[in-house]
C-alpha cells in the first residue's frame, strides 16, 4: 500500500474495532505498514484472522481477535489478551458499526410508498435498537475498556468513525443517520471529558464509499448503478465515490500526537465535496 503520509508509528499499539470491514481493514493494514502493533477486532473471526495473516506475511505486526463490541465482559477478556500479546493501547479506532435492513424504509418519501413496501410505520423497533446499540454503544464500550490504558499513562488518541449522515440525514436510513449523529456528539463529549488527561478524541466522517453494507442500495443485481447512486453522484462535486485508502491521510494525521497535538473534538468530513454542494 502506498501510504499518504510518512509517519512512523513504531512501538504504538493500535486497537481497531470493525476491522473485518473494508474501511477498518484498510486502516489496520496502513498502521501495521507504518510500524504499529495492530490488534484487529471484529465479530467476523475469519476476516480478522485473514487480515492478521496478510499483514504478518509482509513482515508487519497484527493480531486478529473475534470480538463483540456490545459484550463488555468478553471485551475485557480481549483487552487482557491484547495486553499480553502487544501491550497497552495507545490508539483506539472505533470502527464497528453499520445499518440493518429492518431499520431501513423502502421509499425515500412516504407519499410514494406502494402496497407491500416497508414504510416508516413498519420499521422494526428491534432493528432500530440494534443499529443504535451497534453504532453508539459499540463505540462507548470499547472506549471504556481500552482508553483505561491511556488514562493510566496520560497519553493516547481515540478516533471514531462517524458519517456524513451525522450532518444531514439520508433518506431511507433514519436509525443509522441518528446513531451516527450520536457518535459525533459523543466524540465531542469524550474530547472534553479527557481534555486534561492527555487523551485526544476525534472522528472522521466518510462520505459515500462502496461497502458490503450499502452495495445493495447503490447497485442493482446486474451491477448497474441504482437511481440512488445517480442521485448521490449528481450531488457530489467530484462526481465519484470515496475510496477507503483516501481516508488514511486524515486518520494518520489525527492520530499523530505531534502533528495534531492541539486537535481534539473534531469531526472531519471526507466526502468528495458532498457537504459543500447546495445542489444549485
Amino acid at each position: 500500500m502506498n501510504l499518504p503520509l510518512n509517519i512512523d508509528y513504531s512501538g504504538k499499539v493500535v486497537v481497531i474495532t470493525g476491522a473485518g470491514g473494508i474501511i477498518c481493514a484498510t486502516i489496520a493494514k496502513a498502521f501495521a505498514q507504518a510500524g504499529a502493533k495492530v490488534a484487529a477486532l471484529d465479530l467476523n473471526e475469519e476476516a480478522v484472522k485473514r487480515l492478521a495473516s496478510e499483514c504478518k506475511s509482509e513482515g508487519f505486526i497484527c493480531e486478529g481477535y473475534m470480538a463483540n463490541v456490545l459484550e463488555p465482559e468478553a471485551l475485557q477478556e480481549i483487552h487482557a489478551q491484547v495486553l499480553k500479546d502487544l501491550g497497552p493501547c495507545d490508539i483506539l479506532i472505533n470502527g464497528a458499526g453499520g445499518n440493518h435492513p429492518k431499520a431501513t424504509t423502502d421509499n425515500e418519501y412516504h407519499h410514494e410508498a406502494k402496497s407491500g413496501q416497508k414504510t416508516f410505520f413498519d420499521l422494526d423497533i428491534n432493528g432500530v435498537d440494534f443499529v443504535f446499540k451497534l453504532n453508539f454503544q459499540g463505540t462507548l464500550i470499547p472506549t471504556q475498556i481500552f482508553a483505561k490504558d491511556m488514562a493510566e499513562r496520560n497519553s493516547g488518541s481515540i478516533l471514531n468513525i462517524s458519517s456524513m449522515n451525522a450532518y444531514i440525514p439520508l433518506t431511507k436510513i433514519p436509525a443509522y443517520s441518528a446513531a451516527k449523529a450520536a457518535t459525533s456528539n459523543f466524540t465531542q463529549w469524550l474530547a472534553t471529558h479527557f481534555a486534561g488527561s492527555g487523551i485526544r478524541c476525534n472522528a472522521i466522517a466518510p462520505g459515500f464509499l462502496i461497502s458490503n453494507q450499502n452495495r445493495a442500495l447503490l447497485f442493482n443485481e446486474d451491477g448497474t448503478p441504482t437511481a440512488r447512486s445517480h442521485k448521490i453522484l449528481s450531488q457530489t462535486p467530484m462526481e465519484r465515490f470515496v475510496d477507503s485508502e483516501e481516508l488514511l491521510g486524515s486518520v494518520f494525521f489525527l492520530c499523530d500526537d505531534k502533528a495534531a497535538s492541539a486537535i481534539t473534538g473534531v469531526i472531519l468530513p471526507i466526502d468528495a465535496g458532498f457537504a459543500a454542494y447546495s445542489g444549485v
